[in-house]
């Protein structure tokens, strides 16, 4: 019987070392796609140019320190505070602050006597040259939040005693919105006294309402305006701000303009289940179905995306960051979902990243041993700008799926969210290079105005509106918005009637 010889030594070895090839030739492939992906990942990042205006820097207004304090000072003494209930609103501090404006303000007085509209709200128009132009229109607030009795002995200074300590200006509306209303009107009176007669109309709207809904004020006002024919071509409100510290990798401030605003919806969540004793409660309650439908709300919120005023952001800064932080976000393609993990992670990014549902009340049983047959809950929610209220209410039923708990809006609390401004024409040219000109070395972004403000009531005028407040902020003056120690330093306040004083002049100028 015929025997195979085995196979010769040379070619057992060839045989053998055919996978190694092959295990190579994919191995140097590979390495050569991860080179030519980093190769290209490393172009895009060395090809981001910057997004920022080019400015020349102007003085800051040469204003007599000892009047200009005194003017804010006297404006943030006065208890401007709104409430619901017009019934409980004490009307005396808007009247004395009306004749305070008189009096500080003459020149703005006489060249635009204001129009009181819905009780408190005052409307100053300066007619321009050219009065067929869509004009610019400014606006701001000149009601407060009430300062909580329980903290104010926290207070450096008490909310309401305007004192000037330390190199800021304390109090209720330092920085929500007394100041810059009376730095807008610090700066038409300054362009009064040197002779500027603007070539499109200037409009400031100053509400009396605006932290309990401005409908009383801002709504009507942009009513008014709406039957006048008056169209917008800029129109600015209070907003984001300039930042410092607050953006990871850039080293710069950080000047962030709100596109966009967020809706606004309060879910009201219904549980209902046979009262009786505690001591013989049935398997399910009311309080139980209620607390299984707030949790569900809280573990299933609504997608979260990197797109929209949020993207616009990262693409401004990108190009001023460090390489590394440039190599990200020059590549979302590829990191845009590790990106989005770390915004929803804060509370402030994951707010500018999706619809957010915060439970804030809850009521139920009168008696702690006697059953509810009735539990409540009230939900506020952020709508984002690709969201609808529409879309929120199914978003709760569908993720709530509880039997015996009803959703709907409360009556009264729904409004859609704000479409985004234009970032690729004039108005936004203007704005941002007024703040680079103000605000030398300030990187200028769009942003997501994550809370409400009048701006909305305004928008059947037309034109590009944005939400910025030329207020420097750091991380830690977050809290004193609505809370502890509100205050503005002085030099800020300054800076801000410069930019009022340089928007003005390009955006209404020749």
């Amino acid at each position: 019987m015929p025997v195979e010889s085995p196979s010769a030594p040379e070619e057992r070895g060839a045989s053998a070392s055919r996978p190694g090839r092959w295990f190579a030739w994919v191995l140097l492939v590979a390495l050569g796609l991860v080179a030519v992906l980093f190769a290209v990942m490393v172009i895009r990042a060395l090809g981001l140019r910057t997004r920022q205006p080019t400015a020349t820097p102007v003085k800051l207004l040469s204003l007599e320190d000892g009047p200009v304090h005194s003017r804010l000072q006297a404006a943030l003494r006065l208890p401007t505070v709104s409430n619901q209930d017009p019934a409980l609103e004490d009307r005396a501090p808007f009247a004395e602050l009306r004749a305070h404006l008189a009096r500080a303000f003459p020149r703005v007085h006489r060249a635009m006597p204001p129009e009181r509209v819905g009780e408190d709200s005052l409307l100053f128009t300066w007619r321009g040259r050219e009065p067929d132009l869509p004009h610019l229109l400014l606006l701001a607030h000149l009601d407060v939040v009430p300062a909580d009795e329980a903290t104010l002995a926290a207070w450096t200074h008490p909310p309401f005693s305007g004192k000037i300590s330390g190199g800021f200006a304390w109090g209720r509306g330092a920085l929500d919105d007394k100041s810059r209303a009376i730095a807008t009107l610090e700066a038409l009176e300054h362009l009064l006294g040197n002779g500027f007669v603007p070539r499109r109309t200037i409009t400031l709207a100053l509400g009396h309402d605006e932290e309990v809904g401005g409908h009383r004020g801002a709504r009507k006002m942009a009513a008014l305006l709406e039957r006048r024919g008056v169209r917008s071509f800029l129109t600015l409100d209070e907003g984001l701000a300039i930042t410092s510290g607050m953006v990871p990798g850039v080293r710069q401030d950080v000047a962030l303009v709100g596109l966009a605003e967020k809706g606004y919806v309060t879910l009201e969540l219904l549980a209902e289940a046979p009262g009786g004793h505690s001591s013989m409660p049935p398997p399910v309650t009311a309080v139980g179905r209620l607390s299984r439908a707030v949790h569900r709300l809280e573990e299933r919120p609504m997608p979260a995306r990197l797109d929209g005023p949020m993207l616009g952001t990262l693409e401004a800064v990108a190009p001023e960051m460090p390489f590394a932080h440039r190599l990200v976000f020059a590549n979302l393609w590829l990191f845009g979902p590790m990106v989005l993990r770390k915004l929803e992670a804060g509370p402030a990014t994951n707010a500018s990243v999706r619809t957010t549902f915060a439970p804030t009340m809850l009521s139920a049983s009168p008696k702690e041993n006697v059953l509810a047959q009735r539990a409540r809950a009230l939900v506020n929610v952020r709508i984002h700008p690709r969201d609808s209220v529409r879309g929120v209410l199914e978003h709760a039923g569908r993720v709530i799926g509880e039997p015996g708990v009803r959703v709907s809006a409360l009556a009264g609390s729904a409004s859609e969210p704000v479409p985004s401004s234009s970032t690729r024409g004039p108005a936004w040219r203007i704005l941002a290079r007024t703040v680079r000109q103000v605000f030398p070395g300030a990187l200028v972004a769009p942003g997501l105005m994550v809370a409400q403000t009048d701006s909305r009531h305004y928008r059947n005028l037309g034109g590009d509106i944005f939400r910025f407040a030329p207020i420097r902020i750091t991380d830690r003056d977050r809290e004193r918005f609505h809370g502890v120690d509100e205050r503005v330093g002085l030099r800020n306040y300054v800076e801000m009637i410069s930019f009022f004083h340089q928007l003005i002049k390009n955006a209404a100028g020749d």
